[in-house]
C-alpha cells in the first residue's frame, strides 16, 4: 500500500482550447496539445513555460516552451513572441488549476495494513487507508476517507476529521482533536505536554498538561512541527491555516482562520495570533501577545508587544515597517558619521590647545 497521497506523474494531455475552458478565458487562435507546465528555463516544445514575475522575462529569449502560461501584468511587458499564450489575471491561481488537471490524484483502494496496531474502542470510518506499523489507541475515532501513513501513533481519544492525512512517522498526544481535510506532514508532533514548570523544594517541578489540541478543518501542517495541547484549556489552529515545516506553537496559542506561519515561526504561550496573519520565516512571539486580524510580521522579527490589525512590523523588536526601514537606511550611514565626528573632535582639540606662543 501507500503511505502518501498519490497524483500522476506523466502529464494528461490537454489542448490549449481546453485548458482556456478551464481558466475560464478565452482560447488562443492557435492550437496544439500541451503536456505539462514547466519554468520557462525548463520548458520544452509540448510544455507551457510559466512566467509570473518580471526577474524571469529575461529567460524568455532561450525559452524552449511552446506556449506560455503568464499573467496580464506580464502579457503587456512581453517582447513580440510568436507563441500562443494563456493570459490570465493570477498566474499562481491558474497553475494550480492546470496542476490539478495535469497531474490528477490517484485513489488507492481502502486497506489496512496487517502490521497495524489498534486499542479497544476504536471506531474506523469508511474508506481509509492505515499503514504498516501505525498505532491508533483506544477510543480513537478515524472519519471517512481518511489516510494514516507507515509508523503513525494516535493517542488514546483523539479524533481525525474526514478526508484527513497523517504522513508518516507524525505522532497525535492522546485527545488530539484533527477536523476534516487537515493534512498533517512527516515528523509533527500535536497535543505534546507544554513547557511548564514551578520552582519548588529547590527544583523544577512539572505542571500537569492538562489541557487540549485543536486542529479545525483544512489546516497543513508541516513536517516536523510542534504544537503544545493546553496547560488547562486548550491550544487551537483556526480552520484554513497553513503551519510551515519547523514551527512551533506553545500551550494555550490560539492561531486564526487563514493565518500562514512560515519556517521556524515560534509562538510562545497564550499568544493570540488573528485571522488572516502573515509570519515570515524565523519571527517569534513572546507569550501572551495579540496580533490582530490580517497583521504582516517580517521575517526573523521579535514580537514583544501587541500589534494592531492590518499593522505590517518588522525588526527585532518589532516595529511598524516604515519606522524599520528608516532606522535600517539611517544605519548605513553611521561609519561616516563616525568619521565626521573623530574629525571634528580631532580639529576642536586643536583650537583648545590654543596659538603655539612661540
Amino acid at each position: 500500500m501507500n503511505s502518501f497521497p498519490l497524483r500522476r506523474s506523466e502529464p494528461v494531455p490537454h489542448s490549449l482550447s481546453a485548458l482556456a475552458k478551464l481558466l475560464e478565458i478565452s482560447p488562443p487562435m492557435e492550437e496544439m496539445e500541451v503536456r505539462g507546465v514547466a519554468p520557462l528555463g525548463a520548458a520544452g516544445p509540448e510544455q507551457l513555460g510559466f512566467l509570473a514575475h518580471r526577474r524571469y522575462l529575461s529567460h524568455l529569449g532561450s525559452c524552449r516552451a511552446g506556449a506560455l502560461l503568464i499573467s496580464a501584468e506580464m502579457a503587456s511587458l512581453l517582447p513580440p513572441d510568436s507563441r500562443p499564450r494563456l493570459v490570465v489575471p493570477n498566474a499562481h491561481d491558474a497553475l494550480t488549476t492546470l496542476l490539478e488537471a495535469f497531474h490528477p490524484e490517484q485513489r488507492t483502494e481502502p486497506e489496512v495494513h496487517p502490521t497495524a496496531v489498534f486499542g479497544t474502542g476504536v471506531r474506523i470510518g469508511t474508506d481509509v487507508r492505515i499503514g504498516p506499523y501505525s498505532v491508533i489507541e483506544s477510543d480513537v475515532v478515524v472519519g471517512d476517507g481518511v489516510l494514516i501513513g507507515a509508523h503513525v501513533v494516535v493517542g488514546t481519544g483523539s479524533r481525525i476529521g474526514r478526508g484527513s492525512i497523517l504522513h508518516p512517522h507524525c505522532v497525535l498526544y492522546p485527545g488530539t482533536v484533527l477536523g476534516e481535510r487537515v493534512i498533517v506532514h512527516s515528523g509533527a508532533r500535536l497535543g505534546v505536554d507544554g513547557f511548564g514548570y514551578v520552582f519548588r523544594d529547590g527544583a523544577h517541578q512539572k505542571i500537569p498538561q492538562v489541557g487540549s489540541c485543536i486542529i479545525e478543518d483544512d489546516v497543513e501542517i508541516g513536517a516536523n512541527t510542534t504544537i503544545d495541547r493546553g496547560s488547562i484549556g486548550e491550544t487551537r489552529v483556526g480552520a484554513g491555516a497553513k503551519l510551515d515545516n519547523l514551527v512551533h506553537l506553545a500551550h494555550n496559542v490560539s492561531v486564526g482562520p487563514r493565518a500562514i506561519l512560515t519556517a521556524q515561526v515560534g509562538v510562545a504561550g497564550s499568544a493570540t495570533i488573528g485571522a488572516g496573519v502573515l509570519a515570515g520565516g524565523q519571527a517569534g512571539f513572546l507569550g501572551h501577545v495579540t496580533v490582530g486580524d490580517g497583521a504582516k510580521v517580517g521575517a526573523q522579527s521579535a514580537v514583544m508587544k501587541n500589534v494592531a490589525p492590518g499593522e505590517t512590523v518588522q525588526g527585532s523588536p518589532a516595529r511598524p515597517q516604515a519606522e524599520f526601514l528608516r532606522t535600517a537606511a539611517a544605519q548605513r550611514l553611521v561609519p561616516e558619521l563616525m568619521r565626521r565626528v573623530r574629525r571634528l573632535e580631532g580639529s576642536a582639540e586643536d583650537d583648545s590647545k590654543g596659538p603655539d606662543p612661540r
